[in-house]
């Protein structure tokens, strides 16, 4: 993916924006991915220790560089899925003393794309010891293709995806890809789940894994691409995997009927 140098609609771009006390996100440039202008966003949280955790990294410009020590030491770089890398190596240059942790697939990925990017750790379906009082962590899973990891920072009841969700205001993007957005049930009136990357996950252990969100209560969903929710983050959870979770609930109101038809007959 390279880098494109024009508005997004999320300006200004690659300067820290507050989001809850110890938690920013910052609006980086487009990604051209698959021939199209990805808008783009990273989340930074300031742990109890003080130290910077950083999901999904944009551009690193010098300006943000300054904003972000004001902020704390950057100790923790985290590439959530396949797709989201690109400038990992930037921080990694900048800030020689973090640790950086990928989901399954990444360094694989990257390999192949001849990034010049190394992980120290791997991302599991257990939070590391580094953040497990602060953040909950999940691989979700049903899917061999995108493998993404997934975090809720507690204190600020602040959900973080990558693409699960994706929600693109149209009238921020070109003409020519607006009906492209349309077609994938990824614009603002109803963002989710791209439809290429639901097809390949398996309904049940997706469902198991959009339930556990669900549990863990988020107040707001931050997305990497597309206008972020800001409030009612379980609702629009429910919403945007609505398919995924009728399914469920139809198969608990059958089994439960055959179970109460056998209890009759016993």
């Amino acid at each position: 993916m390279s880098t494109l140098n024009h508005a997004t609609g999320y300006e200004p771009l690659n300067t820290l924006k507050p989001v809850a006390p110890d938690i920013w996100l910052i609006d980086g440039p487009a990604l051209r991915f698959y021939g199209m202008p990805y808008s783009t966003r990273c989340t930074v949280i300031r742990l109890n220790s003080g130290d910077l955790w950083v999901h999904s990294p944009t551009l690193l410009t010098d300006n943000l560089r300054d904003e972000i020590a004001v902020l704390g030491p950057v100790r923790y770089l985290v590439a959530p899925n396949w797709i989201h890398y690109s400038h990992i190596s930037e921080w990694q240059a900048a800030y020689p003393g973090a640790q950086s942790f990928a989901a399954p697939g990444v360094a694989q990925r990257a390999a192949k794309k001849g990034a010049l990017v190394d992980f120290d750790h791997d991302l599991t379906q257990d939070a590391p010891a580094a953040w497990s009082d602060e953040i909950d962590q999940m691989i979700v899973a049903g899917s061999r293709v995108h493998r993404e990891a997934v975090f809720f920072h507690r204190a600020s009841e602040t959900l973080i995806l990558a693409d699960l969700i994706e929600n693109f205001e149209t009238a921020k993007l070109p003409v020519w890809m607006r009906p492209l957005v349309w077609i994938a049930g990824i614009d603002d009136s109803d963002g989710k789940m791209p439809l290429d990357m639901r097809l390949t996950f398996r309904k049940a252990p997706l469902a198991d894994c959009v339930e556990r969100m669900i549990d863990w209560g988020p107040q707001r969903i931050i997305l990497a691409h597309g206008r972020w929710y800001q409030r009612d983050g379980v609702g629009e959870l429910r919403r945007a995997f609505r398919r995924i979770l009728r399914d469920r609930e139809w198969t608990a109101v059958m089994d439960r009927m055959e179970r109460d038809r056998q209890n009759k007959h016993e």
